[in-house]
């Protein structure tokens, strides 16, 4: 880290201002010799400074620069930020300066690679910086803010403390069986020791299931036979006019998707084709996907209609949904009941309609019950928010079974050893205590240009 990078932090295009972020050694000075003003060398740090940015003697923008100085920086370098009128052409400009004059382009994420690498911040803290970049709900937000601030790391530190603790005392009573001051490691205290912290991992990824859902929302397929009223429901869902709707049967050949917030949680619905066997290939092929769609989902809302007999279609749709998690949604429940309703007892069913609001919200409500909407609370949880974390802690868990399964068979305590230190490796892979540089490349290759 021993070049300066730059890079634009803002999107690109018309606003109000655009930022160009510096880090390096030679930030202040690179930036010192385009910028008329202050002499940025001498200013205090954490200052905003009023001046120009000027190519030559050519006045360029109107800008305010605002120093930071190591090591109290996002990045512990030195680090300036120039606040440019915001635009493509000047936006440019200043970054090409900025080029001209020493820095380098930085890569996707680099800004916060550096963080991560001078110790500042933490893989799992270095992963919600970009998770909240891309947030879109409140209780996602919070979700990974509470993230950034060292909640999970914490918690893994203090297990990798407490696993060290269990692998010292193993040490000293191979190594040094003499000294009586040790506690004497058994099968028993063992058991004791590495249960416990099985505990709470199994608990994190237990708990990750509802962060998956603030991270990435609810996959909701609407499926039924032609003619239900799945685009009819799904508009009245999405409260707009998402998808085309007639009475002619096969209107809905692709999918058709929206998103609501609802409860914190963003719901993602998908409209589908008509289930029914058809000659034509184009509805064939809209067909496939709306069944391929209930697998790739989270719940499914079968539709059926309330004035209507269930024929040999319903059946099959009721069939392959019986064990996923569903919703039946009886629809047109202002026409007259005709629907054979003893059918359905094994199904979870909404009764509603596409003209008044009561239905939908009972619908709304049935969703929310699905998923304990309620009960989920970001901020007074620690949670694992994507696989990578999801993956290590289930290998940390399989490393102390394999423990716990020798203890009972009366492995030598030496061999069990060797999976405890396994476990607490993979912990420390999942904070960046130890790590492989293609992982840290990969992980930061997401980031946006400019973080």
């Amino acid at each position: 880290m021993e070049d300066t990078i730059v890079a634009v932090s803002t999107a690109m295009g018309l606003g109000a201002i655009s930022i160009i972020r510096l880090s390096g050694p030679e930030a202040i000075k690179i930036v010192n010799k385009i910028f008329r003003g202050k002499d940025l060398t001498k200013v205090a740090s954490h200052t905003i400074n009023y001046g120009h940015i000027v190519d030559g003697d050519e006045i360029v923008d109107e800008v305010l620069v605002s120093i930071m100085l190591a090591p109290k920086t996002y990045t512990t370098e030195d680090v300036v930020e120039i606040n440019t009128h915001g635009g493509i052409a000047a936006t440019n400009k200043v970054l090409e300066l900025c080029l001209i004059n020493g820095a380098r382009l930085a890569t996707k994420g680099e800004f916060t690679k550096r963080a991560f690498l001078a110790g500042r911040i933490d893989l799992t803290q270095a992963e919600a910086v970009q998770d909240i970049i891309t947030s879109s709900t409140d209780k996602s937000l919070s979700l990974f803010v509470n993230q950034l601030t060292g909640s999970l790391k914490k918690l893994i530190i203090k297990l990798r403390k407490d696993i060290v603790g269990i692998l010292a005392n193993i040490e000293v009573n191979i190594d040094y069986p003499e000294y009586e001051d040790a506690p004497v490691v058994t099968i028993a205290s063992l058991k004791q020791a590495l249960i416990p912290i099985k505990e709470e991992l199994e608990n994190l990824v237990k708990e990750s299931k509802n962060a998956k859902i603030i991270k990435d929302g609810i996959n909701i397929a609407i499926i039924g036979r032609p003619n239900v009223g799945k685009s009819s429901l799904l508009n009245k869902l999405l409260e707009e006019e998402k998808a085309i709707v007639t009475d002619i049967a096969g209107t809905t050949r692709d999918l058709v998707e929206g998103s609501v917030i609802f409860k914190g949680i963003k719901l993602n619905f998908i409209d589908t084709a008509g289930i029914r066997d058809s000659d034509d290939i184009v509805e064939s092929i809209g067909i496939k996907k709306s069944i391929d769609s209930v697998d790739k989902s989270n719940l499914t809302i079968l539709v059926l209609n309330s004035n209507e007999q269930l024929n040999k279609d319903d059946f099959k749709l009721l069939d392959m949904i019986k064990n996923k998690t569903h919703i039946v949604f009886i629809n047109k429940n202002d026409l007259p009941l005709k629907i054979n309703t003893e059918n359905l007892q094994d199904f979870n069913v909404c009764y509603g309609n596409t003209i008044s609001d009561d239905g939908i919200n009972s619908l709304k409500d049935k969703i929310s019950d699905l998923f304990a909407l309620e009960a989920i609370k970001p901020i007074d949880n620690i949670y694992l928010t994507n696989s990578r974390q999801n993956s290590l802690i289930k290998l940390a868990i399989k490393e102390i079974d394999h423990a716990l399964d020798s203890l009972n068979k009366e492995v030598p305590v030496d061999l069990v050893e060797i999976d405890i230190k396994n476990a607490w490796n993979y912990l420390g892979e999942l904070i960046g205590a130890t790590y492989k540089d293609e992982l840290i490349d990969e992980l930061f290759s997401n980031f946006c240009l400019g973080k």
